[in-house]
């Protein structure tokens, strides 16, 4: 395959059951595109059958890659399937596809017309629409994007929507400089939500480029892997840190 013009990648972590189903929707959405797209499954050390269905499945869709990692987080997964990415832009999804991978094509939209090199779905503002969301969960949500603008990482109204797309050029700068997951990452012993995406979105800005944020549908899960207390500990955790590292002048 020529140079794809994107790359979709799916971090996966023990996702054996919904894998599958996941992985012939995208199938449909690529083969129904008049354009090449990569798509790169990075299993992070499921200790289940994950890795072994995506690398089945790409034997009869030569456009799929498979990646194993050590089991390093959500975070380092991404970040090793933007750095992987050949497409002119990149996106990474959610494996549960909640937010249906055809708005795909509202950001890429976005990104062709060059006012933007990062653009990211949110589930906030005129036209978003959450569905089957429980109010604890969206009460979460909204209180740590409050922390987020308090603690000035970014102005955004949801920088925690699992769907983000990037120039090549914007993924590959923005991933390669994040100080929170890089290589150096720890090996987990448990599942873990992250606020990654605010690192990344922070970086981006820093680096110079355009962020646009764009309304989307997103639909909750029932196999949601959020642990509300840990989670939202860690998360803020994750925020004082990269505006430690900014305060420090470590993304300049």
């Amino acid at each position: 395959m020529s140079e794809p013009y994107l790359s979709i990648v799916v971090p996966a972590y023990n996702e054996e059951k919904r894998l599958p189903e996941s992985l012939e929707t995208v199938a449909s959405y690529v083969e129904s595109r008049s354009f090449d797209v990569e798509v790169i499954v990075v299993d992070d050390g499921s200790k289940d059958a994950t890795a072994d269905l995506a690398e089945r499945f790409s034997q009869d869709h030569p456009y799929v890659r498979v990646q194993r990692n050590p089991h390093k987080g959500k975070a380092f997964a991404v970040r090793t399937g933007m750095l992987m990415a050949q497409g002119k832009y990149v996106l990474f999804t959610d494996v549960d596809l909640a937010v249906p991978i055809e708005q795909a094509d509202v950001l890429l939209a976005q990104l062709e017309k060059g006012e933007a090199q990062v653009c990211f779905g949110s589930r906030e503002g005129l036209g978003a629409n959450r569905i089957g969301e429980p109010w604890h969960r969206h009460m979460m949500g909204r209180v740590f994007n409050l922390v987020v603008r308090l603690l000035g990482v970014g102005d955004y109204q949801d920088t925690q929507c699992g769907f983000k797309a990037f120039t090549n050029q914007a993924a590959q700068a923005v991933f390669e400089k994040l100080k929170l997951y890089g290589e150096d990452a720890p090996e987990l012993t448990r599942g873990a939500v992250t606020a990654f995406d605010v690192e990344a979105l922070y970086v981006a800005k820093k680096l110079g480029y355009r962020l646009c944020e764009i309304p989307v549908e997103w639909r909750y899960g029932q196999e949601s892997k959020v642990n509300p207390m840990a989670d939202s500990i860690s998360m803020f955790c994750v925020v004082c840190k990269v505006r430690f590292n900014a305060w420090r002048g470590r993304y300049d």
